[in-house]
């Protein structure tokens, strides 16, 4: 996250500091710093061009004990249109602070005062007890403390601190709208305290059990009001005690989810919100964004679908019933015609099962991808499972029907077989064999193992002890005394998808050309394997020695060569039987300089299509507050104020401006959620930093009270296997601190449903009920003394 270098600015009595480089300025509008509406002495500006204080302003005042005319007022601003910005900071340390102050500010104060201190915020000069932020004698805000008044000054300083941040950025709270009034308020405090380094407090406070600053984050100043009271309360000598609308003021949730205060607050001006309400805040706004949570669970889950779910008319049915309650269409993918139908299938299925869903689509966005290779022919293979030496161990599982009847969600068969015609099905039982000549023109069979009764009709599972090819038009027989009995012809076989094999040291190819024929498609005139991407943006943005990934990272390489109409890539990282690269797949290029826009024209075209039919929007490689400003004039545009927006976290730019893009987010009624797109995120920034950058945004979603979506390669061994690794189990239960988690689609995605709705309840149920598992210890009269 980019955080800003700041000036320190002094309040003097003095007219003036010569000879000291020092700029006369206008101080920021602290209503606290100042009296009857002005400032009481003339404010210069000391440019401190190696330190900075954080992002956010921190107010401090400079009192010499023992001579109340002689104070200083010094605070930290952000810097001018005009100024560099720093990626990185440490605090300015005491001594540094004092010289510059010092020189500043005349000769008749030094840094030798050994009674100078720093304090939160203005107090009467009169007051000797200041709230104490940074000491000389102590060092730094966190080191050891030895009672509780300490304890008691630091959180009130820290008080002081979140509360000065909420009024810098009263601005942009004015603009929020009141759904998420109290939520960017307390984004706003979240992100003060990170401002600071208070390590050695919460080492502190956590030793006297107090107050735990780690589990804070949805609702950072009510916390620090309740640690003060409790110390107050154990202090018999506390003074200066937190106002009483700390205390007394309450929120409320009406029937719309609108704030309204009570306790005399002004709802603009100041706002002070309780725990138990923050809490809520954050299950409120994903029940608006997913829907109600499903059985006991208090995470939703999400399901991609494709056009699989047209070819398999349960499927929709089959994963509502094991617990999905979320489905994302990719908009990157087909069309209007299969998307019109996934839809009709969805929302059929759930009002025939009386199971509330709702729908995701995610718009394309400025995503690079590899062209589409031309489809090969229309052929299904069926391979039984060999050993070493070519042994049959396990024949092939085929299931056997007409069209419209697909296998029951328990059965994984190895390849679907419809016919067009069911007479003869019908009079087929268990033993029966039936009889094909493949595509290759050699004599196969299928055994018939058992009989089903299924949704709309039956079907049959089959085996297959030998390899065989099926095609659209295989005609399927049995025979008979006098002659062979025709089954009928297989149907709805789909087209062979077509990839690249890739290797290691292999040369690739990738060119502008959106029309590659299937010669094409294996060598280029340069003997490469060749790919295409119509995005000129990538001709335009690369450059010989920078990398390139494919497909989430699973291949890399090096562009070796760049011309107007090829790109020629070294492939560096690869499966070591070669990993397969194919149509529609993601290029990432992380270290090339390459301007994105924000929605493309084919966006605004789907965009229309996702608000007739869905109920949350995804925008994809989300880099700038400007993208999401695009995206809120085309919603108002359209008068769309209840189609849920979803923050699509991909890039590095996109995590560094979280806070900025929820802030902006915000300004409008829509539900808001986040998804951690964890697949580009690690390609784009780093797989060595995916692990803290999730934790990071998690927390500032938390803090934000914004739901998040957790993604990418969830249960990916089950989903496409049919058994799970131990690393994806507890990286499921990782994920159940987000609102949400997505599965992508496989051949095994309703089992992986059920599994991750069964950990998701486990889950939701052990934090409810904290019941333990073992034992306690107990005396035993059979223990010898």
């Amino acid at each position: 996250m980019m955080l800003h270098a700041l000036s320190v600015h002094v309040v003097t009595n003095q007219s003036s500091l010569a000879n000291h480089g020092v700029q006369r300025v206008n101080p920021p509008d602290f209503a606290c710093l100042k009296q009857n509406g002005r400032w009481p002495q003339p404010t210069h500006r000391i440019p401190l061009p190696t330190a900075g204080f954080g992002k956010y302003v921190i107010q401090l005042l400079v009192k010499p004990k023992g001579r109340s005319k002689k104070n200083l007022v010094v605070f930290a601003t952000l810097p001018g249109n005009d100024e560099p910005e720093r990626s990185s900071w440490k605090p300015y340390s005491h001594d540094e602070m004092l010289n510059s102050i010092f020189q500043a500010s005349g000769n008749d104060l030094s840094p030798e005062d050994s009674d100078m201190e720093f304090v939160e915020s203005v107090i009467d000069s009169d007051t000797e007890d200041q709230n104490c932020l940074l000491h000389p004698k102590q060092g730094t805000f966190g080191d050891p403390v030895n009672h509780q008044g300490d304890l008691l000054d630091k959180l009130k300083a820290l008080h002081l601190h979140v509360s000065a941040m909420e009024q810098w950025n009263a601005s942009r709270l004015k603009i929020c709208h009141k759904t998420y009034l109290a939520s960017a308020t307390n984004l706003i405090h979240y992100l003060a305290l990170q401002c600071l380094d208070i390590h050695q407090l919460k080492e502190d406070l956590s030793s006297i059990g107090l107050l735990n600053l780690e589990t804070i984050n949805p609702h950072a100043r009510a916390s620090i009001t309740a640690g003060i009271q409790m110390l107050e309360s154990l202090t018999s000598n506390s003074v200066n005690a937190i106002e009483d609308t700390d205390r007394t003021a309450t929120v409320k949730m009406d029937k719309q989810g609108l704030i309204s205060t009570q306790g005399g607050l002004d709802c603009e001006s100041k706002q002070e919100f309780t725990i138990n309400t923050l809490r809520r805040m954050t299950s409120y706004h994903a029940e608006s964004l997913f829907g109600p949570p499903l059985n006991g669970r208090s995470s939703h889950i999400m399901v991609t679908v494709g056009r699989e779910a047209i070819h398999r008319e349960t499927l929709i049915s089959d994963l509502l019933k094991a617990g999905a309650n979320v489905f994302r269409i990719n908009c990157a993918h087909d069309g209007p015609s299969v998307w019109s139908e996934i839809i009709g299938h969805v929302k059929s299925s759930s009002q025939m099962l009386e199971k509330s869903c709702r729908i995701l689509m995610d718009l394309a966005g400025p995503k690079l991808r590899t062209g589409i290779l031309k489809a090969g022919p229309n052929v299904i293979k069926i391979s039984p499972q060999e050993d070493s030496v070519g042994d049959v161990i396990f024949p092939a599982q085929v299931w056997l029907s007409y069209e419209g009847c697909n296998p029951p969600p328990h059965l994984s068969p190895d390849a679907i077989l419809l016919l067009d015609d069911q007479w003869y099905l019908g009079q087929l039982e268990a033993g029966c064999v039936v009889r094909f000549s493949d595509v290759r023109g050699r004599k196969r069979a299928l055994k018939i193992s058992q009989k089903f009764q299924v949704f709309g009709g039956f079907g049959f599972m089959a085996n297959c002890s030998r390899t065989a090819y099926v095609g659209l038009g295989t005609e399927l027989y049995i025979k008979g005394k006098k002659r062979n009995i025709s089954l009928g012809q297989v149907v709805s076989v789909p087209a062979v998808e077509q990839f690249i094999r890739l290797k290691v040291g292999d040369l690739l190819t990738i060119s502008r050309d959106p029309c590659l024929s299937s010669n094409e498609v294996d060598n280029s005139a340069m003997g490469a394997p060749r790919i295409t991407c119509s995005s000129g943006r990538l001709f335009d943005s690369v450059k010989p020695g920078e990398p390139i990934a494919f497909d989430d990272g699973r291949i890399w390489g090096v562009i070796q060569g760049v011309s107007l109409s090829e790109i020629i890539v070294s492939i560096t990282r690869a499966s070591p039987k070669g990993s397969k690269l194919g149509s529609e797949k993601s290029i990432n290029i992380p270290r090339s300089e390459m301007q994105f826009e924000g929605l493309t024209s084919k966006d605004l075209m789907d965009l229309d299509f996702v608000a007739a039919n869905a109920d949350m929007v995804g925008i994809s490689f989300i880099r700038d507050v400007r993208d999401v400003v695009i995206v809120q004039r085309e919603l108002e545009k359209r008068n769309l104020r209840k189609l849920g927006i979803v923050l699509k976290i991909e890039t590095q730019s996109g995590f560094e401006k979280l806070p900025l893009l929820l802030m902006q987010a915000m300004q409008l009624p829509n539900p808001l959620g986040v998804m951690i797109a964890r697949g580009d995120l690690a390609v784009e920034c780093g797989w060595d930093r995916l692990a803290d950058m999730q934790e990071e945004i998690l927390s500032i979603c938390s803090a934000a009270h914004v739901p998040v979506i957790w993604a990418t390669q969830v249960l990916e061994s089950l989903v496409k296997s049919g058994l799970p690794t131990r690393a994806e189990i507890t990286d499921v239960a990782n994920g159940m601190r987000a609102s949400c988690i997505m599965l992508n689609k496989g051949k095994h995605i309703v089992e992986a449903v059920s599994t991750l709705d069964s950990i998701a309840q486990s889950c939701s149920s052990r934090r409810k009920k904290m019941k333990p598992e073992l034992k306690p210890l107990v005396p035993s009269s059979n223990l010898n003394p």
